[in-house]
């Protein structure tokens, strides 16, 4: 890459980072006035000492789904938020698995199929 080109990628992320960080400052706040600061996960309480670990969750994963009454909006600590974002990319890796739906069987070999047949013919 030429250096104006590598100037010109530093321009764009540099611009979506501003951006991001403008978009992410806006729901926070509005979402901070308007919840408890109240895990709603875990219930962990937050002061303002502590505030920075008390995270906005998108309960639908778009973060520019942000209306202002807070309803795709939840408070969530940072371990929390980070478990449900760890549940949610299991879900979609593994489907229905982990989200308590059937799920299929992973071999189609029995070793106990005919136990009961084996035990009667023992005695």
């Amino acid at each position: 890459m030429t250096r104006p080109d590598i100037d010109r990628l530093d321009r764009i992320v540099a611009e979506a980072r501003r951006n991001r960080e403008q978009r992410d400052q806006g729901y926070r706040e509005q979402a901070l006035k308007i919840c408890p600061w109240i895990c709603a996960r875990c219930g962990r309480e937050f002061t303002r000492e502590n505030l920075r670990e008390l995270t906005v969750h998108h309960k639908d994963h778009n973060h520019d789904n942000n209306p202002p009454d807070g309803s795709n909006w939840e408070l969530l600590c940072l371990y929390c938020h980070d478990n449900e974002h760890s549940r949610y990319l299991d879900e979609a890796g593994y489907g229905e698995a982990t989200s308590g739906g059937e799920q299929e069987p992973s071999a189609t070999y029995k070793p106990f199929a005919d136990l009961q047949a084996l035990l009667k013919g023992k005695k």
